[in-house]
This record gives structure tokens, C-alpha cells and sequence, in this order.
């Protein structure tokens, strides 16, 4: 068993999702965990956004209104613990390597899920998972060979006479795991605290804007990746070279454009170049105003 920083991720096949949501949350006095919002967004929704390209998306727990279309199965009896919730999950991925996560990572994002990904398929281990900063294992945020995966949750069930109850420790046992840090991404929602840690953390100034674009896109419906950085420039130069008002409004009719002319980031990019280029020459305009009027050069003689 190996400890690794994480790495870039690399290519891989396609994969599968399940997301365990339907545990008890006592340390949260019972309430609905997965629906607690954080950044405007339930914490259900935060997680399927980080495995938004699996071929299938399994979430074991009852259906609910989710901000994109998954499959939904739950253990028998429900409340069975990890273990059981998985192996209802299990059962309707297809694919050879899966993605396990629980529905309490705030800061779960696609380049982890991605980096889980490709260690596995460079390496030979049953599995990747992240620890955290006191070096636990996250079982729950993890890359697995799906056929090691079934095999071995069929072993413990037999060997227990069900999965009903059964400790994540005993699956980890039994696999062949490389260990990933990651502080960040490991962070998960137990307690009111964790949830009150992570509604501060996104609002630091290194995530809030991030964070607000995620959960707009989400609200919006927009699966649309862009160059923020274009549109800030552009809202600034409209801003100090037209008049503030004008940033909000062109920046508006930049993404009107765009849809008019077929959507994607590369119409975006040309609309904001266009405009750009335009508060710029009305800016020199200006410039050009004020100049000549102070100016102390005599005026040719108009007769």
C-alpha cells in the first residue's frame, strides 16, 4: 500500500458513479444532509457536478429533486450502513472502474475525480483513495476496478451473511489501496460545525468567484466552461471606459450574443473581444475629448 501526492490526471475509459446519500446524519441531529446547502448549493448537487461526465450515476438513497438526472436504488432494509448501501448501488454500474463518493464533500470538484481516475488506470491497485490531513482513509472518495469491487463485497456478504451493518474498514481490508492527500477534496460534513467551516472557506477571496460561476451555472442549467478572466477584463475596461453601469449590461448582452450565434466558449471569447475592443476605441475617444479640451494651442483661423 502506497501513499502519493496527487498527481494530473491522465487518460482513462469511461466510468461509473455511486454516491451514498441516504445515511442518518445524527451528528447533525437527523437532518437531511445531503440537502443542507452550502454556497447555494445542496451538498447532493455539489457532489453529481464532480462526476458530471460518468457514464451512469447511481445515488443510493430516496429520490429527491436533483440538479441533473441519476439512477436511484437503496439498500434493503434501508439505513444498512456504507457497505450495504453500496452493494445496491454496485449492481447497476456497467462500466470497469467506478467512482464511490458520499453525498458530504463540499469541496469535491471533477479534477480530483478525474485524478482518482487516471492513478488507477496508470497503476495496478484495486483502488485509489484520498486521505485526509491525519492520514484517514476515505473509502468514500475513491477510484475502484469495478469486477475487484463486486467480488469483494460478495466474499464479505457471504462470509457475514449480509453487508447489513458492516464497517468500511472491513472492504479496505480486503483491497489492494494507493493512498492519495488531499486535505481539501477529503474534507466531508459530519457535524454543524463542518457545515458552518464550509460555508466560510468558499466565501475566502481564492473561491468565491469560483464558487458563485458553479453555483450559477448549476441554477442556470449551463454546462458551459469559459474564460472568466476575458469577461472580468471586459467588464472592467466598460466600467472605467464607458461608465459603471455599462459593465453589467455589456457583459449581459456579450452572452446574448454568444447564444445568438451558436453558444460554446468560442463565442463567447469573439463577442467579448468584439466589445472590448469597442469600449477601448470609446475610451480613446474620450481621451482624445479631454485632450483637446485643454489644450492651449490656438485654433486655425476659420475665416
Amino acid at each position: 500500500m502506497s501513499e502519493k501526492q496527487r498527481t494530473p490526471s491522465g487518460d482513462f475509459g469511461g466510468y461509473d458513479a455511486v454516491v451514498l446519500a441516504g445515511g442518518a446524519a445524527r451528528r447533525l441531529g437527523g437532518a437531511d444532509k445531503p440537502g443542507v446547502r452550502v454556497g447555494g448549493r445542496a451538498l447532493l448537487d455539489r457532489v453529481l457536478g464532480a462526476c458530471a461526465d460518468a457514464r451512469t450515476t447511481v445515488v443510493v438513497a430516496d429520490p429527491r429533486p436533483t440538479a441533473r438526472p441519476v439512477t436511484w436504488a437503496r439498500e434493503d432494509p434501508p439505513g444498512g450502513g456504507p457497505l450495504a448501501a453500496l452493494g445496491a448501488g454496485l449492481p447497476l454500474t456497467v462500466s470497469g472502474q467506478v467512482v464511490v463518493l458520499s453525498a458530504d464533500l463540499p469541496f469535491l470538484g471533477a479534477p480530483t475525480v478525474k485524478g482518482l481516475l487516471a492513478e488507477l488506470d496508470a497503476g495496478t491497485a484495486d483502488g485509489v483513495l484520498l486521505t485526509d490531513p491525519e492520514g484517514r482513509d476515505q473509502p468514500l472518495v475513491a477510484a475502484y476496478r469495478a469486477e475487484r469491487l463486486r467480488g469483494t463485497l460478495a466474499r464479505l456478504g457471504a462470509r457475514n451473511g449480509g453487508l447489513t451493518g458492516l464497517p468500511l474498514r472491513l472492504l479496505t481490508a480486503e483491497l489492494h489501496l494507493t493512498r492519495v492527500l488531499d486535505p481539501v477534496a477529503s474534507f466531508d460534513c459530519d457535524t454543524w460545525d463542518d457545515i458552518a467551516t464550509a460555508r466560510s472557506r468558499i466565501r475566502e477571496h481564492g473561491l468565491v468567484l469560483d464558487e458563485w460561476i458553479s453555483a450559477v451555472k448549476d441554477e442556470l442549467g449551463i454546462d458551459l466552461d469559459v474564460d472568466t478572466g476575458v469577461l472580468l477584463d471586459l467588464a472592467r475596461d466598460a466600467a472605467h471606459g464607458v461608465a459603471r453601469p455599462a459593465a453589467p449590461l455589456t457583459t449581459f448582452l456579450v452572452g446574448y450574443a454568444a447564444a445568438r450565434a451558436g453558444g460554446g466558449p468560442e463565442a463567447v471569447a469573439e463577442a467579448s473581444r468584439k466589445a472590448t475592443a469597442l469600449a477601448l476605441r470609446w475610451a480613446e475617444e474620450d481621451d482624445a475629448a479631454a485632450d483637446g479640451a485643454t489644450s492651449t494651442e490656438p485654433r486655425p483661423d476659420a475665416g
